[in-house]
């Protein structure tokens, strides 16, 4: 698997909340749901995105803009916009008014997944909103800037417009083919991100076609509980240990074992989360010798014994 797939099996939607939105410049908007990722694209106009920690991004008809991270962010319709949001999206697709009252359909509901102001609004936006689904794919995704943007001269735009079309679409099975056609697109969009601004993408996509990371790579993430060492790394790509462990601090930003331990601790937090099997397996499944071990390495990392992440997480089982 490689590690883009990855990626998007940790964030792949699931009853994502998919909208459209409807406005007369000057608008606003914010987004304060707490999702890990958040495509934006206008279908028609242009805006900016506000990331709150950055400066603001545009946004013109047909660009993609990809927000990660769950911090709020705004979408309006100037740089430095001054008016207050029409609405501000909140957790559980609940919206409220500026001042913090609760909006109902009727009062910005124009159709089935469409809200705004009138129908023939000058500016269209469409939204989706993604929640990482674990550790691995936090830790890949926190390597992305903060605000990534598609030209739309580069952006594949059939499922985008596949997209548009199936929003005001009520039929059964309908939230599903939302959710496929949500994931076509962020697929299509990070792939035209990545090919566009190579510069930019983080070590880990960089590290795909490095001929001597690569190899190492693949390996740590097939087979996290083989017990890897720096030579035994180092000969998967035909290099000297001290060549390798060079390479591979260049490219991904840290020491060989220093990934390979954090890659096993965040693919043990995701199996504490998602299943049901003991401390004791899940230690072995990524390298440990036994739990004891695996507690003391985890806990160092999260700062939490495994058995009390996974009551966090919502499993509930005990260990």
């Amino acid at each position: 698997m490689d590690m883009i797939t990855e990626v998007l099996d940790g964030v792949r939607s699931a009853g994502a909340l998919v909208g459209r939105s409807l406005l007369s410049p000057p608008w606003s908007l914010r987004f304060e749901e707490s999702a890990s990722m958040t495509l934006v694209t206008m279908l028609r106009g242009d805006a900016w995105i506000d990331p709150g920690d950055g400066e603001a991004s545009y946004l013109g008809t047909g660009d993609v803009g990809i927000v990660t991270g769950s911090e709020p962010f705004s979408v309006a319709s100037e740089e430095l916009c001054r008016t207050p949001p029409v609405w501000i999206q909140a957790a559980a697709g609940r919206c409220t008014d500026a001042a913090g009252h609760l909006l109902d359909e009727e009062d910005i509901g124009l159709g089935t997944r469409t809200c705004g102001t009138t129908l023939d609004a000058e500016h269209a936006l469409l939204t989706g909103t993604y929640v990482t689904g674990g550790r691995v794919a936090a830790r890949l995704l926190s390597a992305l800037p903060r605000v990534l943007v598609i030209p739309a001269e580069s952006v594949r735009a059939g499922a985008l417009r596949m997209l548009e079309d199936e929003i005001a679409v009520e039929e059964p099975g309908q939230e599903a083919v939302l959710d496929r056609l949500l994931d076509l697109v962020l697929v299509g969009a990070l792939r035209d991100w990545f090919a566009g601004r190579e510069d930019e993408a983080p070590g880990w996509y960089r590290a795909m076609s490095d001929p001597v990371v690569a190899p190492a790579i693949r390996a740590i993430h097939d087979a996290p509980a083989d017990p890897w060492t720096v030579d035994a790394l180092a000969s998967l790509a035909g290099v000297s240990r001290a060549a390798f462990a060079r390479r591979f601090a260049e490219v991904m930003g840290e020491p060989p074992i220093s990934y390979l331990t954090s890659w096993r601790l965040c693919t043990a937090a995701d199996l504490l989360a998602d299943t049901r099997d003991t401390v004791d397996v899940i230690a072995r499944k990524v390298g440990y010798s036994g739990p004891f071990a695996f507690s003391h390495a985890f806990t160092r990392e999260y700062g939490q014994r495994p058995g009390r992440y996974r009551m966090q997480q919502g499993e509930g089982v005990s260990a």
